[in-house]
């Protein structure tokens, strides 16, 4: 009605104030939900993001466990995981292994992304490889990997062929793992934590020195 009264009556000066003024509310409007589209998009985002305590937690159904990101070439490494691997066992509690090369091995990443293939016949048979190259790491270089690789997949009498990963997925699930690590700030390889969901107050602790992994456990499980 406002509008029609405008019209038939008004001045033109009028007229182009009530322009202006529509202008203006038009514009206000839409800014309000580009702003708000904004803010929603950012909101999102940062609930995406990776953080230590959404990284560091047991998986389902277990209240500790111990997550490891490993380097395969990694001699200390090397030496950590057979320590994890007992300490897990006399617990009974999970172990999470991620993948976590670091640019200055040579053949490490190509060592995790045969590992992800393994993984595809069974979590145990990528687990088991892991633990051979690991074994035979002072004798693996970038040229001799593959022929170890293939000696292990004879051995249990799973085929490995030329191209083992034709689609680049197991490759990026070795970046995941890598992007993960980035994400929470690694920068060593073994980072080991014993993590838990019994106490929100203190839901992971990293272990820096193997002497304190068994103490760790209990400490963790106690809470």
């Amino acid at each position: 009605m406002t509008e029609l009264r405008l019209q038939r009556g008004a001045s033109k000066e009028l007229w182009d104030f009530w322009e202006t003024y529509q202008a203006m509310k038009s514009f206000l409007r839409n800014g309000l939900v580009v702003v708000f589209s904004f803010v929603l998009a950012l909101a999102v985002c940062l609930a995406a993001q990776d953080t230590p305590q959404t990284v560091l937690r047991p998986p389902k159904g277990a209240q500790v466990a111990i997550i490891v990101f490993e380097d395969l070439e990694c001699p200390m490494c090397r030496r950590t995981a057979p320590l994890v691997e007992q300490a897990a066992k006399q617990y009974n509690i999970p172990v999470v292994r991620h993948d976590f090369p670091l640019p200055k091995h040579p053949w490490s990443y190509q060592a995790a992304v045969m590992a992800r293939y393994f993984d595809t016949h069974s979590k145990a048979l990528g687990n088991e490889f892991r633990d051979y190259i690991f074994e035979n790491q002072l004798e693996i270089t970038l040229p001799n990997l593959r022929g170890y690789a293939e000696k292990f997949a004879a051995e249990h009498k799973v085929d490995f062929p030329f191209v083992i990963d034709p689609t680049g997925k197991l490759a990026a699930e070795v970046n995941a793992d890598r992007d993960l690590g980035q994400a929470i700030h690694l920068d060593h390889t073994p980072t080991v934590y014993i993590v838990s969901n019994r106490n929100p107050g203190r839901p992971y602790i990293e272990v820096k020195d193997n002497s304190q992994l068994y103490a760790t456990i209990d400490a963790m499980m106690k809470d």
